[in-house]
C-alpha cells in the first residue's frame, strides 16, 4: 500500500491531539531557555570558583556569548525530541513555501523595516533612561573573550540563535498553547513576554538596572515577531535567516573586546 508524504508545514498549522502530556510540554519549553541561560552561566562561575578566581560570578559573566550557544544547542535537540514525539519533524520548520515565494519576500521586507528600528530603538531609550547613556551599557554587556573565541561565537552564536529561539517560542510553544484552548492574545503574549525575558540572563548581573533594560529592550520586536508569525507562520523560516544577520552582526562587535590569551 503507497502512502503519500503530508506537504512539510511550519509546524504551526498542523492539528494537535490534546493530551497531559502534550499540555505540559509547551510550559517546559517556554521556561527552559531561561532556566538553561542561569544554570550554565552557574556552570561557568562553578568552574572559576573551583579555580580559585575571585569574583566568580563576574568573571563567569564574561563568558554569556557561550552561555548562548550552549543553550541554543541543548534548545535544537529539545525541539527535535518534543517534535519527534508527536510524529513530527523539527526540520520542517525551515520550508520554505515556493507557492507563495513573491508575496513573503515582499512581506519579510516589511517585516524586517518595520523590525529594524523597533529592535534598535527601546535599546538606546531605555539606555537612556536607567543609565543615563545608552554608551554605559556596552561595557556591561560587550566583555572581552579569547581572540579565538570571539571568532567562533561570529559563527556559533547566530546560526545557533536562528536555529533555537524562534522555533521555541514561535515554531513550538505558540502553536500549541493555541492548540490547547489558550485565548489567542495570551498565547501570542506568553512566548513573546519570555523571549523578551530571557534576555535579563545575558548575562546574569546582580545589577536591577542591568536586568530591567535586558529584560525589556526585546519586548516589543519580540511582540511584533509573534503577530507577524500568527498571521502568517510560513514567514519563520525568513525571520530566522534575518535572525542570523541580526545576530552575526551584534557577535562582531566582540571582536573588538576580544583579547590574545
Amino acid at each position: 500500500m503507497s502512502s503519500v508524504r503530508s506537504h512539510p508545514t511550519t509546524g504551526l498549522e498542523k492539528p494537535f491531539t490534546t493530551s497531559r502530556a502534550v499540555f505540559r510540554r509547551p510550559w517546559v519549553m517556554l521556561f527552559s531557555r531561561l532556566i538553561l541561560f542561569c544554570g550554565i552561566q552557574a556552570l561557568f562561575a562553578l568552574a572559576y570558583y573551583l579555580a580559585g578566581a575571585s569574583g566568580p560570578w563576574e568573571k563567569s559573566a564574561d563568558w554569556w556569548l557561550m552561555v548562548v550557544i550552549l543553550t541554543n544547542i541543548v534548545s535544537v535537540a529539545l525541539l527535535i525530541r518534543v517534535f519527534h514525539m508527536e510524529g513530527k519533524s523539527y526540520w520542517d520548520l525551515f520550508h520554505f513555501d515556493r507557492a507563495h515565494l513573491g508575496a513573503d519576500l515582499l512581506a519579510i521586507l516589511l517585516v524586517t523595516v518595520i523590525a529594524a528600528p523597533v529592535s534598535y530603538l527601546p535599546n538606546v531609550i531605555l539606555g537612556k533612561a536607567l543609565f543615563g547613556t545608552p554608551e554605559a551599557t556596552l561595557d556591561l554587556l560587550v566583555r572581552p573573550l579569547p581572540l579565538w573565541v570571539a571568532y567562533a561565537c561570529i559563527l556559533l552564536f547566530p546560526v545557533t540563535q536562528g536555529l533555537a529561539e524562534l522555533p521555541t517560542y514561535f515554531g513550538y510553544v505558540l502553536p500549541r498553547f493555541k492548540a490547547n484552548g489558550m485565548v489567542p492574545w495570551i498565547a501570542i503574549a506568553l512566548p513573546s513576554l519570555m523571549l523578551g525575558f530571557q534576555h535579563l540572563a545575558l548575562p546574569l548581573l546582580f545589577d536591577i538596572r542591568f536586568i530591567a533594560w535586558r529584560a525589556l529592550m526585546y519586548l516589543p520586536f519580540a511582540l511584533l515577531v509573534a503577530v507577524v508569525l500568527n498571521w502568517r507562520p510560513r514567514l519563520l523560516p525568513y525571520l530566522v535567516i534575518v535572525h542570523i544577520i541580526m545576530d552575526m552582526s551584534f557577535a562582531a562587535m566582540f571582536l573588538e573586546a576580544a583579547y590574545m590569551p
